[in-house]
This record gives C-alpha cells, structure tokens and sequence, in this order.
C-alpha cells in the first residue's frame, strides 16, 4: 500500500508528528480503519475515544445514549471502510464517586448499538477516571476495502442521509434551549452505515469517509488521501428538517450551518462517473437511505466549497484548533 497523504490542520499536524516518532514501526495512519491482511480478506480495526465535556455532556443525554453514540461513532469507521463488524471492545473510565450502576447503563447503550449492525461486545477494560471516558475498539473483516485514496478525476461526490441534524440539536442545546425530537436523535443516537458501506463497494465505490468532523473538513481529507481536488455544491446538500430554523439563529445560510457541522455520521462516497441518480435510487429503495450527488472530482488539491456559484471558504471541526 501507498504513503496516506493527511489533511491540513493541527489534529493532523500531530499524527504526522506521531509518524515520524514511530518511523518504520507505523503502518499507514490516517485512514478511518487499520488493515490486516489475513488470509483472503482483511480484518479491519479502528478505535474513537469519547471524552465527557468534550463529545457529550450528562444534561443533554442519558448514560445509555452516551454508550450508543460512543459506540455508533467508533463502528461508522468501519462502514466507511465497507467493513462488516465482528464486534467491538470498550474501556470505560468514570470517576469514583459515580453511581457504581452508571458503567452499566454506559455498555447497555453500547451493547444495543453493537447488536444493531450484528455485532457483539468481545471485553474491555474498566478504570476510575476524572471524567466519563469511554474509548470504543472495532474490528470487521472485508474483503474489498474501500479507502479514503481512490478517489479519480470524473468521480462523482455523493453523501447518504441529511446532514446538520447533530449540529442543530449542539446549538440547541448550547443556547439552553430543548432541541426538536428528530434533531435530537440525530446527535444521540446516529446510525452507523455499515449497509450503505457495503452497498457501495459492491458497486465500484472508489473513496470513502464518514462525517464525524463535518463536510467541509472530511472532503479536505479525502481529497488530500487521494491527492485530488474535491468539487462541492452546496446548494446540493441534502439538509435535515431542524436545520433552516437553527442556520438563521445563527445567521448562516442553511447550507453552510449544515456543511460544517461535525457527528452526522454519513457516509462520503467517491463512485465512478457512469454511477447515476438511478443507480442512487436502488439504495433509498432497498435501505431507506437517500444517496445525493453534491460534487464532482477533479485535478487538483483540496476541497472546494461553493454556494450559487461562488466559492465559500469553510473548515471541519479539528480538536486541537
């Protein structure tokens, strides 16, 4: 396999760090999963760490969301790699004072969402810790990887689902505010795409990446993996329901606010240009899922946004920005 190409941004900065730190004892960083080739297919794996007052926070969700989401966030790394799960393994840290039932209410949610794409929890660890840490480990085996370099000049950019839900429930939330139902669910329960991942590869998808850190930046990092440039149309983007009510109490256009919000959990997908709007429409039939062309590839280097025409300079979410 060749040299991953990263991203911009300090998060990124700090994993090439890492990489010149290991030299030859790294695999390849970077890509949403780590690859193993045993026998005639790969073992994927991959691990996400939530950090309480970081990724969530105890007044807005219950114990048994907070594992879920944890969870669901780790195993969409695995359908970005079309990847079927195996299972996963979960530390959990909480502090020594907690309800000793809180661990878990934590697994229950964990359990539920391993059990929801035919996985199983496979062990862990557990420890006293300042705050609610849960860190989630994934393993899937398959046998067509898809990675995030792959992506060809004539590509089409598709995304699954509607994006800016979690980012409508968080802004929400932060003006003290009840987030409406269905924003809601997208933040604390988001569903991994495990079948949409699989149905992807099966037709020649050439990239992937899931939305954790939001459109703008996960199209920067999949161009740069691919060492393309990335076309986007925002006017295209699929938006969910709570999104133009919560854009104009920010005073961004709909798309924007949708754009760079961060934890949709949608898949990002680069599929070869005879791949049609009909060929799209199979998924929504056969899973429920809307599939929706926003961008093309092209030569190049990085992203680019653009709204009605003209360019828009937009970034992801980057922890250490």
């Amino acid at each position: 396999m060749s040299h991953l190409d990263l991203g911009p941004g300090p998060e990124f900065d700090r994993i090439r760090s890492i990489e010149k730190a290991l030299g030859p004892r790294a695999g390849e960083l970077g890509d949403d999963c780590a690859l193993v080739l045993v026998g005639d297919e790969f073992i994927a794996l991959s691990i996400d760490l939530s950090v309480e007052g970081v990724h969530f926070r105890r007044e807005w969700l219950s114990l048994e969301e907070i594992g879920w989401k944890a969870a669901a966030g780790a195993l969409s790394d695995l359908a970005a790699e079309a990847a079927r799960p195996e299972g996963l393994l979960a530390s959990v840290g909480v502090p020594k004072a907690g309800d000793p039932g809180d661990v878990a209410n934590i697994m229950r949610g964990v359990g539920e969402a391993a059990a929801s794409v035919g996985g199983r929890v496979l062990g862990g660890d557990l420890s006293s810790a300042p705050v609610l840490t849960i860190d989630i480990a994934v393993v899937g085996r398959t046998a067509r990887p898809v990675r995030r370099q792959g992506a060809q000049v004539g590509d089409g950019i598709w995304v699954t689902g509607e994006l800016g839900g979690a980012r409508a429930a968080l802004a929400s939330w932060s003006a003290g505010e009840t987030p409406i139902t269905t924003a809601r669910r997208s933040f604390a329960h988001p569903v991994p795409r495990i079948g949409a991942g699989l149905w992807l590869a099966e037709r020649g998808a050439h990239a992937l990446i899931d939305l954790s850190d939001g459109l703008a930046g996960d199209a920067g990092h999949l161009a740069a993996a691919s060492r393309v440039m990335i076309e986007l149309a925002l006017d295209r983007v699929p938006l969910h329901g709570a999104v133009p009510a919560a854009a104009l109490k920010t005073s961004q256009l709909p798309a924007v606010f949708a754009a760079l919000g961060g934890e949709d959990y949608e898949l990002l997908v680069a599929m070869p240009r005879q791949f049609t709007s009909a060929d799209a429409g199979a998924l929504e039939r056969e899973m429920g899922i809307p599939l929706t062309l926003i961008g093309r590839v092209s030569a190049g280097s990085g992203a680019v946004c653009r709204l009605q025409g003209r360019e828009v300079a937009l970034t992801g979410f980057d922890h250490f920005a």
